[in-house]
């Protein structure tokens, strides 16, 4: 990982870059999560404070990057997910910035604007729902069988989640408590699975699970049909092992009330609120939250544009060809034959 000192000349100075963004932190949540805080994360109000202006001088000294928010909440991302290691946080924030260089396609220009984005949205592809779980976690319902698969590509899909993951990020309740995630495959069709190609999937878990600073603590998939179990499978393997052991799968909707309160749920799975009222409510959090998510297209980092120098930056993330080779697998799930 890079460091030494630059001349971030141009870090903005703004509400999220430079001077401004950097004022005292405030904690304005609740006692209970601040016990949270203190056992799951070793946070503290020292800790905090000492980690927070490590990480500031590290990224005004880093001969790399350009721009960089510097408010507390957007670093808090990083050393919450990282219990407070300086060095993990920095290097996840690194490998955050150098994603959103190396695949713009996916990470850059997003905005709660977006057409396509707020399509996917309405249609009930991906749904955070308003009331957390009982331990406190945000809960994510995503329904891929909703989606019209082939008005919609691989990238709207991946573009829509980085625009609500990034919404949900600046949350401190949720950098505190993590997310749980719902799968709901009902209504999945071959054409849905054919949208993807080996090497988006690969990149596209490897990228959320090495480079996107949020606490996973739960992922559920239920209705599952038998065609998909080969798509799963190999988005599983490349888990790390601990990820792998947070999935769960579940036959029906009346196994996962192990798990989760079905109050909390649609009204269609059992709850009090209704699917489309759920979207109405989390696009009002989009459009309170525009400018941070907009903010976000001022960040920059220089990355090497030949593949030695984004492999250095984002280890195994970059060799998806000699995987592919070596596992001998090629091509979409368009190859895939149903057994």
């Amino acid at each position: 990982m890079g460091f030494g000192r630059g001349d971030n000349s141009n870090l903005l100075d703004s509400q999220f870059f430079g001077k401004n963004a950097e004022n005292a932190y405030e904690w304005k949540l609740s006692d209970d999560l601040r016990s949270v805080a203190l056992e799951e994360l070793r946070e503290t109000e020292s800790s905090r404070e000492a980690s927070l202006a490590q990480l500031r001088s590290w990224i005004h000294c880093h001969p790399a990057i350009k721009t960089c928010r510097t408010d507390s909440v957007f670093l808090l991302r990083f050393l919450r997910t990282k219990k407070f290691s300086v060095p993990q946080a920095q290097e996840i924030l690194e490998r955050y910035l150098t994603i959103r260089q190396a695949y713009p396609i996916w990470f850059r220009g997003l905005s709660v604007d977006d057409k396509i984005v707020n399509e996917i949205l309405d249609c009930g592809y991906l749904i955070p729902l308003p009331q957390r779980d009982q331990f406190g976690r945000k809960v994510i319902l995503s329904c891929p069988g909703r989606l019209d698969s082939h008005k919609y590509t691989a990238t709207d899909v991946i573009r829509t989640h980085s625009v609500v993951v990034e919404v949900l990020m600046d949350d401190e309740e949720s950098q505190i408590k993590g997310f749980v995630y719902i799968n709901d495959e009902r209504g999945l069709q071959m054409s849905h699975l054919s949208m993807w190609t080996f090497n988006e999937l690969r990149r596209i878990t490897k990228c959320i699970q090495n480079s996107t600073p949020m606490r996973h603590k739960e992922t559920h998939f239920i209705n599952m049909p038998s065609f998909a179990n080969k798509l799963i499978e190999f988005v599983i393997s490349i888990l790390s092992e601990k990820l792998k052991k947070r999935v769960k799968f579940h036959n029906s909707i009346d196994d996962l009330k192990d798990y989760i309160d079905p109050k909390i749920l649609p009204k269609e799975y059992g709850g009090s609120i209704s699917t489309v009222d759920m979207i109405v409510d989390f696009k009002k959090l989009m459009y309170e939250r525009r400018d941070s998510v907009h903010a976000l297209e001022e960040m920059n980092i220089s990355v090497q544009k030949d593949a030695k120098g984004i492999a250095s930056a984002l280890g195994d993330l970059a060799d998806d060809d000699e995987m592919d080779a070596i596992s001998g697998i090629a091509g979409s799930f368009r190859k895939l034959e149903v057994d």
